[in-house]
């Protein structure tokens, strides 16, 4: 799949332009902050429904401006699309013309997998950043996971309420029993699906690790951590902290703290790695998430690399290059990048972004 072309009003800094882009690489140069991401980020945000670094609406509409829109038409192999999305105090969405009643309904019909230079934390914050990115990739491809994520998410929240009820307004205890069969129900069913592409990435990892890194020395190997593996240890788990859950005020013990660790001959990366190492094994995980997609939607997702190459020495991006041939790639860059491949190269200056005509 590709996208077409861009067209933006009152976004960032953009009051209204059109990109077209080329089906293979797009490269966007110039300074910084002067719009780079902010086109990265309009694609992003069509393809989850969500910014990968705003917090409110009010930060995606340009200065003194009431609202802004982004339009995105692509192509796949057996249709065109197109994705609307409307920004006031909310965010609303459109597919080819027809409003959409949840963010997660345009989920997935754009594919894409993101580089940025944060993407580092995967691997050297807390779980929370693994699962975020475990579950992106998830919702891209398996809708009903959205759904089963929220729901888990309500019934924690409810759980969570409840415990601090009990604790300090001396509500009945065994009322929790409600909310732990359910917990332990959505629980199972995540973890699942969480297992399914943890296994899939297993698969690809080594191989994937060996073309980048080119050493043949690193054993590479992932793991899923979680003690929701069934519906029955995990209720007997929510049973053996439920006095620890209540004197905290929330539940201690769930797919909410799963996670999944990457060892560099059998050693956590996160601790025992060097920079290097860490910044192939992101690089590998990335693309396992890339070849996972293709294989799941049947063709090439759109690769979206903010500020990434410069993370690169001559030896990774050369790799990286050629495990990316057959993908749309937007690249955003302070300097131009001179590719053999065919491309096409964009100047951006103060919110415009215009075809270089030096090139």
């Amino acid at each position: 799949m590709y996208i077409d072309k861009i067209i933006l009003e009152n976004f960032r800094n953009y009051e209204k332009q059109q990109i077209n882009f080329n089906k293979n690489i797009n490269i966007i140069y110039g300074n910084n902050a002067q719009g780079k991401t902010n086109l990265i980020e309009s694609i992003f945000l069509c393809a989850y429904g969500k910014s990968f670094r705003a917090k409110k609406e009010t930060e995606l509409i340009k200065f003194s401006k009431e609202n802004a829109s982004i339009e995105v038409f692509y192509d796949k192999t057996d249709r065109k699309g197109k994705i609307k999305a409307e920004i006031k105090d909310k965010k609303t969405f459109f597919y080819n013309g027809i409003k959409q009643n949840k963010i997660s309904d345009i989920v997935g019909k754009i594919n894409v997998v993101i580089f940025t230079p944060d993407d580092i934390d995967i691997i050297k914050s807390g779980p929370g950043k693994r699962r975020k990115f475990l579950d992106m990739m998830i919702s891209s491809l398996k809708p009903n996971y959205i759904h089963l994520l929220n729901t888990y998410n309500k019934i924690l929240e409810q759980r969570n309420n409840y415990l601090k009820q009990i604790k300090f307004e001396n509500k009945n205890i065994s009322m929790l029993d409600i909310w732990d069969e359910q917990l332990a129900e959505y629980s199972f069913k995540i973890y699942e699906y969480r297992k399914y592409f943890i296994e899939k990435i297993s698969e690809k990892i080594e191989s994937i690790h060996n073309l980048i890194a080119k050493c043949g020395k690193e054993d590479i190997k992932i793991k899923y951590i979680s003690n929701s593996k069934d519906q029955k240890s995990f209720l007997e788990n929510l049973k053996k902290t439920q006095s620890i859950d209540i004197n905290r005020g929330y539940t201690s013990t769930g797919i909410h703290r799963d996670d999944f660790i990457i060892y560099i001959n059998s050693k956590p990366i996160s601790i025992f790695g060097s920079q290097g190492q860490q910044r192939t094994a992101i690089l590998t995980l990335k693309l396992c998430e890339l070849n996972i997609v293709k294989e799941e939607i049947g063709e090439s997702p759109i690769l979206l690399l903010d500020d990434y190459m410069s993370e690169l020495d001559e030896k990774r991006r050369k790799s990286f290059l050629e495990n990316i041939k057959g993908n749309q790639v937007i690249i955003t860059c302070t300097d131009k990048i001179e590719l053999k491949n065919e491309s096409s190269i964009f100047y951006v200056e103060n919110g415009i972004c215009e075809i270089d005509k030096q090139n």
